[in-house]
């Protein structure tokens, strides 16, 4: 099945731009499955490939392992190594090969539910595992994690050359327990012990400053748009005067959730098209009434606005509906579809790139914002936002 993230997705039900599609088929026997999805999968909408691969050496090595290695073998681990290995040979760092184990993280960084954690957003930035933020009150953040530190090691063990995916299992770990963390903040090593919590996120927090209502989403999901109405709504209640959207830190979500919150803003107007090469195979509009069309509205941003945030502050830079404030945003212009495979396993894979309004792909780029204002360690840890105290002068 497949579904369109914790980078541009698609929902369940729709395409994951960090993150989600999803599409299954069944076939009996008597026939090869991949032939006949190859056959019947077109009439779904489903990219399909007959293609096969001629794996003997994989079976020619496991052999040799199995008559040769002093220990028992997990044949189940070995064959997700296998097909990890395959991906990560690709050389995207968004297209990546998910163990069932690394479904239920990705699903559950999506929902907010993180379980037994710190409370940290971890994402790839310049092929290095990155901190984008730490969660409000988290155990991250009260141990004094930052976003932008670098991940060397988890419990001693170097994790370069790791996926997100399996960082994020390592850091993981039952309530109470303690992990520790070997970080690099600029030059600097930092080291971290930290007691993992039980964590949740909420993916839209709202309040009212003075005039200003301040809207902050931190992920986006099937609640996304939906909650940011309702508080929006509210705002308009209030009779405030200016809008500011914190999507700082925000690592991405669902497409269509970007599409419902642009739509605060945008009536049914262009937010992205995707492309494969030159051919563009897919134009998402804004969804829902715009309530929010004629009311002033500022949106931070910073490195750690990836994928779906970038497409809701491009599209809002493009039709000129708000002033974005902050720093360059993450730079991510792809879009993965997570196809589902046997036995719980799914791949997250780069389908397209997507461009905003007026046709620019920030991959690699970033968007750089109208007014830039650095959010500096000292700013953090004297509790000051420079940031927010900008847009709301604005």
């Amino acid at each position: 099945m497949k579904k369109n993230e914790h980078s541009v997705a698609r929902g369940r039900s729709s395409t994951l731009l960090l993150v989600l599609i999803v599409a299954i088929v069944s076939f009996g026997v008597g026939m090869r499955s991949d032939v006949i999805f190859a056959k019947v999968g077109s009439v779904f909408g489903i990219r399909t490939d007959a293609s096969t691969l001629d794996l003997s050496s994989v079976q020619e090595t496991f052999r040799a392992l199995k008559a040769n290695y002093d220990g028992e073998l997990d044949e189940e681990a070995l064959i997700h190594g296998a097909s990890r290995g395959m991906v990560a040979a690709v050389g995207d760092a968004h297209t990546v090969y998910l163990d069932p184990a690394g479904v239920k993280e990705l699903e559950d960084s999506l929902s907010g539910n993180i379980g037994g954690g710190i409370g940290a957003e971890i994402g790839l930035r310049n092929d290095q595992l990155t901190i984008i933020r730490p969660l409000k009150d988290s155990p991250a953040q009260k141990a004094g994690v930052q976003p932008g530190d670098t991940i060397v090691t988890v419990n001693d063990e170097a994790v370069a050359g790791w996926t997100v995916e399996q960082v994020v299992a390592k850091i993981r770990g039952e309530v109470g327990t303690k992990v520790k963390l070997l970080l690099k903040r600029g030059n600097e090593p930092v080291e971290l012990s930290i007691t993992r919590a039980e964590v949740s996120s909420p993916t839209v927090e709202a309040e009212i400053v003075g005039d200003t209502g301040v809207l902050t989403v931190s992920r986006f999901n099937g609640e996304t748009a939906t909650l940011a109405r309702t508080e929006a709504e509210k705002f308009l209640a209030s009779g405030v005067k200016r809008v500011v959207l914190d999507l700082r830190g925000n690592p991405g979500g669902e497409v269509t959730a970007a599409q419902g919150l642009a739509g605060l803003w945008l009536d049914n107007e262009v937010v992205l098209t995707q492309r494969r090469g030159s051919e563009i195979v897919r134009t998402d509009r804004s969804l829902g009434k715009p309530i929010l069309g004629s009311t002033k509205t500022v949106v931070l941003i910073n490195g750690g606005s990836a994928s779906a945030s970038e497409i809701v502050a491009g599209a809002l830079r493009d039709y000129d509906k708000a002033t974005l404030v902050g720093e360059t945003t993450f730079g991510k212009g792809s879009v993965q579809a997570v196809i589902r495979l046997s036995g719980g396993s799914e791949l997250k894979v780069t389908e397209s790139r997507w461009f905003t309004p007026k046709g620019k792909n920030i991959d690699g780029k970033g968007i750089e914002p109208n007014v830039k204002v650095e959010l500096t360690a000292d700013d953090m840890n004297h509790g000051r936002d420079p940031q927010l105290e900008k847009a709301k002068s604005l």
